[in-house]
């Protein structure tokens, strides 16, 4: 933490990084006069701190993507070292901590996706990856859920279904939305995971055949929900979806970016269900986001695609050597330590009984879903008619009963990752016991607030 033989003087601090934010630093999704960002002074582990000492526990992983937690010490050695080394190369050159990277995120990866092509993050891979499959099949339709996000770069936001992609929808990429299995909120009118997955595989087989099987060049899903609520796939789903593809020739996307490394418990949440994808993206987890690093994992059927066909496609940091020395860090740490490991065993004895357990105490949670590290509290107005505790897409007055939820959790020390109605339950996946503990403690606290809201 920030040291406190000088808090006037952190306090000081603190405030001059903040005036130098809002002089010069234009932020992402935000009205830019109507934030108030705080200042970070450090962070360790799953916590984080400003400039007055003050600590929170890292409940959202930042962006999901702190899989390891904060200043891992193997992973920043790996950095330093690799800086000395040599800190940048173009990606035509043949270097060896790429290749040692690419090796380790291809054997990780399942069935045969063996190669890697590097991005700077996960909407650039997302981009790429719908690159390959309409240079691949020749047809330019790309079929993506409702209930998704996929980045905010120009064919990502049109894919994603949320309504970060209403202001920038130009309805020029080709994409075709369709709805996914959520049996909570079904759209099927089902009333069993098994009805649910039958009637979404039904839906999505009909919307091709009104499209043309003949136009669609992909399908892609994140094989858990992230940010649109954490939708676990019913049995069954991702293998129909897979049966769907060979059917019509269609490339099967699997978005792994939020979902990967460890996040489900498995290092690919695929592995929960034995898909096999044709294309698969990945960033956040893969390094923790301590480097910008994201990529496309290809089969080795699309991969045969461009062997004497040039991709067109390539960016000038593809493979960085510092972002390619996190990732190998990171997935050695992963293996050495039990992360992975962990974070399945949390989830099936901490937070998934904890959350379940404040469900029972608290009338807005309507739902409880997830695993591994992956949670997320559906909240309600009302459990019978299961009304959301704000309207879709709420803001201002409207988002209130979730705006002072987060407050609450933040003036206890706790930092929420919230949307929309859902509060979402994503720590590092190295998350301890006792963290995980002190967490739930804090959102039992902080519940009430969303309680005095239900009907």
């Amino acid at each position: 933490m920030t040291s406190t033989t000088d808090p006037k003087g952190q306090a000081a601090m603190g405030l001059a990084v903040k005036a130098a934010d809002r002089a010069h630093v234009f932020h992402s999704w935000s009205a830019q006069s109507l934030i108030d960002p705080l200042a970070i002074a450090g962070a360790g582990g799953s916590y984080f701190w400003d400039y007055d000492d003050k600590r929170y526990l890292d409940f959202s992983s930042q962006l999901v993507n702190t899989n390891i937690g904060h200043q891992h010490p193997k992973v920043v050695a790996a950095i330093q070292e690799q800086a000395a080394k040599l800190c940048t190369i173009a990606p035509g050159f043949a270097v060896d901590v790429r290749s040692v990277a690419a090796r380790l995120i291809a054997e990780l990866a399942p069935g045969d996706l063996n190669k890697v092509f590097f991005t700077n993050g996960g909407a650039e891979a997302v981009e790429n990856a719908v690159r390959m499959a309409r240079l691949h099949t020749g047809r330019h339709k790309v079929f993506a859920a409702y209930r998704s996000y996929h980045g905010a770069t120009s064919a990502a936001i049109n894919l994603t279904g949320d309504p970060r992609r209403w202001p920038s929808d130009n309805g020029s990429a080709g994409v075709v939305h369709f709805w996914g299995p959520h049996l909570y909120r079904s759209n099927f009118h089902a009333t069993t995971e098994a009805e649910e997955c039958e009637r979404a595989l039904a839906h999505l087989e009909q919307t091709i055949a009104y499209e043309g099987p003949q136009s669609v060049a992909a399908i892609i899903l994140e094989t858990v929900v992230g940010t649109a609520g954490v939708l676990v796939p019913p049995p069954g789903y991702l293998e129909g979806v897979r049966a769907i593809c060979d059917k019509y020739g269609i490339v099967f996307i699997l978005d792994e970016v939020m979902a990967g490394f460890g996040r489900t418990g498995r290092w690919f949440a695929a592995d929960n269900w034995g898909v096999v994808p044709d294309l698969m993206t990945f960033a956040k987890g893969v390094n923790s986001g301590y480097v910008p690093l994201g990529g496309v994992i290809i089969s080795e059927r699309i991969a045969e695609t461009f062997a004497t066909r040039p991709y067109p496609g390539g960016l000038t940091y593809s493979g960085h050597p510092l972002a390619c020395a996190s990732a190998v860090a990171t997935i050695n740490a992963m293996r050495d330590e039990g992360i992975v490991e962990n974070a399945a065993e949390i989830g099936e004895t901490v937070l998934g009984p904890g959350l379940r357990e404040l469900a029972e105490r608290h009338p807005c949670v309507g739902e409880v879903r997830g695993l591994g590290a992956f949670w997320a509290l559906d909240l309600v107005k009302d459990r019978e008619t299961r009304e959301p505790l704000v309207p879709y897409n709420a803001s201002g007055a409207d988002n209130r009963s979730m705006a002072d939820l987060a407050a609450a959790c933040k003036q206890r020390g706790l930092w929420p990752f919230v949307n929309m109605n859902r509060l979402h339950v994503v720590p590092p996946c190295t998350v301890t016991e006792a963290e995980a503990k002190e967490g739930l403690a804090i959102l039992d606290e902080a519940l009430s607030v969303a309680d005095a809201h239900c009907a």
